[in-house]
């Protein structure tokens, strides 16, 4: 069990204060801090604080995937971490998104380099053979745009807008089944020749407009946000995808979950992200990276998401709070210590084998495993390996940690 120092990825998305106030380091920062990764994906591993200095979490894993990840984890994945734990911050919205299937990133990884795009190409849509199924858990208040909306609500928010050349796209929608219409809908706008979009989102941002200084209020975030992608990314077709889309607003403690196939972006705010460890995306506008149409409609789910599809199962065992999602390569949780745990070691709540990831997100925790003991802070983080076995905590004051391990 050691301290993790997490690797910082630099996006324009990102915020010169989120991520370095968390980790407790001067703000502002430099640059833009979008990402602090805390694993041991190859793009970009974690440093682990040995006695003998840091060392990647990757060379850690690869020189002892007995010990680090435990028999069973390497039964299922092979001798590689399968998750990636990443602190996300956005101060502006991310690209228009979706990740592949298994079946879709093996072959997609195969054919690029079959056609000899390297891994470093800003070209490359897959960069690995895995799928990216992702949950996302806030820290702070945060805003998202995920999965499509159904049909007949969009239809009731773009007859809202009032925007007569919205009426083709309109009946495009309604005359056809939810996943079908959505199909043909979002095609057709993410494919429309750029004279056509510098005509119709105007006309669709004017419609916002309109639609804020009046009395309804039904769609107002809506309206709002797209108001914001159309000043950021104007006659970008993504602004007109976005009106498919559900508005999420999360509370702290409040998750997302995104599967393969899942249409989304992320517009504001700092959570915790854990993933299957992959860096695949396929983008299909509000960027200025690579934008693959053809191949984000082959990966697109257009069945529509509802609440429950969006928001994970959420499941209280004692002072533990998981997230249950499918996702085979990744379990994430909350321990929150206060009353009767504070003051005295508890054992923490075991539901297999296998490494951990620990990130303290409010107070002060003492974690107690057979290899030692770390002391972690608000914004530090800790590897526990396999080997280390079940942990203890120890709080004085109330204290809050956030746990990735892998799925049962």
């Amino acid at each position: 069990m050691e301290l993790l120092r997490g690797a910082i990825r630099t996006y324009a998305w990102g915020s010169r204060t989120a991520i370095a106030d968390f980790t407790g380091r001067p703000v502002p920062t430099a640059h833009p801090e979008a990402e602090l990764w805390l694993g041991a994906h190859p793009a970009d591993p974690a440093w682990v604080q040995t006695p003998d200095g840091e060392r990647p979490l990757l060379d850690l894993v690869k020189a002892d995937p007995e010990g680090q990840l435990g028999p069973a984890v390497r039964a299922r994945f092979g001798d590689a971490l399968p998750f990636l734990v990443k602190i996300l911050a956005a101060d502006e919205p991310l690209s228009l998104q979706a990740h592949p299937s298994s079946e879709q990133a093996v072959e997609g990884y195969a054919r690029e380099d079959r056609l000899g795009v390297p891994l470093s190409s800003p070209e490359r849509n897959y960069r690995d053979r895995s799928h990216k199924p992702e949950i996302l858990v806030a820290l702070q208040p945060f805003e998202a745009l995920a999965g499509f909306r159904p049909a007949a609500r969009t239809v009731e928010l773009l007859r809202a807008l009032a925007v007569s050349d919205l009426d083709p796209y309109v009946n495009l929608l309604s005359d056809q089944s939810d996943a079908d219409g959505l199909r043909a809908l979002f095609t057709t706008w993410i494919t429309l020749p750029q004279p056509d979009l510098d005509v119709l989102v105007p006309a669709v941002l004017d419609g916002a407009i309109n639609y804020l200084r009046s009395e309804d209020t039904e769609f107002a975030a809506v309206a709002r946000t797209a108001l914001e992608l159309g000043e950021r990314y104007p006659g970008d077709a993504g602004v007109l995808a976005a009106l498919l889309l559900n508005r999420v607003h999360l509370q702290p403690g409040e998750a997302i979950y995104l599967p393969a196939g899942n249409l989304h972006t992320y517009l504001h705010g700092v959570g915790l992200e854990v993933m299957a460890n992959s860096d695949n995306v396929l983008r299909g506008g509000l960027t200025p990276k690579h934008v693959d149409v053809p191949e984000l409609l082959r990966v697109l789910n257009f069945t529509p998401a509802t609440d429950k599809d969006l928001h994970p199962e959420v499941q209280q065992d004692g002072f533990e709070r998981s997230y249950r999602t499918p996702a085979a390569e990744f379990a994430v949780s909350i321990l929150h210590l206060d009353g009767e745990h504070l003051g005295h070691e508890v054992d923490a709540p075991c539901r297999h084998e296998g490494p951990q990831v620990l990130i303290c997100a409010d107070g002060a925790v003492t974690v107690l495993g057979k290899a030692g003991e770390v002391q972690l802070e608000r914004g530090s983080a800790a590897w526990v390996s396999a080997d280390d076995g079940r942990i203890r905590l120890v709080a004085e004051q109330p204290a809050t940690l956030f746990r990735a391990t892998v799925g049962i």
